[in-house]
């Protein structure tokens, strides 16, 4: 039971509201202008004063427990009277805070970028935080604000977004082509090495299966970021099995048996449901959601770089959750 002789303080609310969102205490600290010790010592008094554990350690991080979901949404309701007070030069709600996301290199740079972009001139107070990774969703999300991750991801007290779909084509440089010449069908890609991820580090399933079309092709450069499979494909390595939202921003790469190999993936957007209530994170996912649907004709290889985007209409992205609560 919570102790009768005082009450959470504001201060240590705001505190656990932090940890709450990063599942980390350095993360908070640096966040809040803190030290560890202090976001420790702030932790062991709310709870004091809640009259129980507010946070559990899992893995690298922490998880609120019951009692500290209940804590963390007065603490909402703290930082939202707080936040109320500070508006822009309009008279409309100033936001604030970093936001910190996870995404694939090609998402990073062409959705990502642009869209963190556009939310950080509208609220120059937000600022975004971009990590490059290709991996599956991770169950903790500890110091992440959002992830960005290929495949229907299987998560837990989290929710998940469906952002919309891209695809694969197989591409080789003008040169290259000239040299060797264009495969014929699926059987004549033996002929051909292939630039693709490393397939002994490949953790995301989607990717990994997206080379079954041709299991006969030997590899030729691979490395586990996409840009170097553009550059070497570019470079004449071979045939690289590639985004084509990023290579058809190259007008020296030419896409092969384009009605055989197309391969099409799905972006998800994982975030917890106390992170998306963050009004500086919805904006951050709207600008992401907004860019997806400027681009939806070079995602999905409709179209090349310069000429108009080809929306095309399906359905409206949707939630789904495990584990709320």
């Amino acid at each position: 039971m919570p102790s009768l002789d005082r009450r959470p303080s504001p201060d240590d609310l705001l505190v656990l509201l932090a940890v709450g969102r990063t599942g980390r205490y350095t993360t908070a600290a640096d966040e809040l202008g803190l030290n560890h010790t202090t976001i420790s010592r702030r932790i062991a008094a709310l709870e004091q004063a809640m009259g129980g554990r507010v946070l559990a350690r899992v893995g690298g991080g922490w998880e609120l427990t019951d009692l500290g979901r209940e804590a963390l949404a007065a603490a909402e309701v703290v930082e939202s009277a707080v936040r109320s007070l500070a508006v822009d030069a309009g008279g409309r709600r100033a936001l604030e805070g970093v936001v910190r996301i996870s995404a694939t290199d090609g998402f990073s740079a062409y959705i990502a970028a642009p869209a963190a972009a556009a939310v950080q001139r509208n609220h120059p107070k937000v600022a975004v935080e971009i990590v490059a990774a290709t991996r599956r969703a991770t169950q903790q999300r500890s110091g992440l604000d959002v992830e960005v991750v290929v495949g229907e991801p299987t998560v837990h007290r989290a929710k998940a977004l469906r952002l919309g779909d891209y695809c694969l084509g197989l591409y080789g440089s003008r040169d290259y082509l000239d040299e060797h010449g264009a495969p014929s069908s699926i059987a004549d890609l033996q002929r051909y090495p292939l630039v693709y991820f490393i397939d002994s580090m490949l953790q995301v399933d989607d990717l990994d299966l997206a080379t079954s079309f041709a299991p006969a092709m030997r590899e030729s450069v691979t490395s586990t970021n996409v840009f170097v499979h553009v550059e070497a494909t570019r470079a004449a390595a071979g045939l690289g099995l590639l985004p084509c939202f990023m290579a058809d921003r190259h007008d020296d790469l030419v896409r092969v048996l384009t009605d055989s190999v197309s391969i099409r993936l799905t972006y998800w957007l994982v975030t917890r449901a106390e992170t998306l209530r963050r009004p500086e994170v919805a904006a951050v996912i709207d600008a992401i959601t907004a860019r997806m649907d400027d681009q939806r004709g070079m995602l999905l290889g409709r179209c090349r770089a310069g000429s108009p985007s080809t929306a095309e209409s399906g359905e409206a992205p949707q939630i789904t959750g495990q584990g709320e609560g």
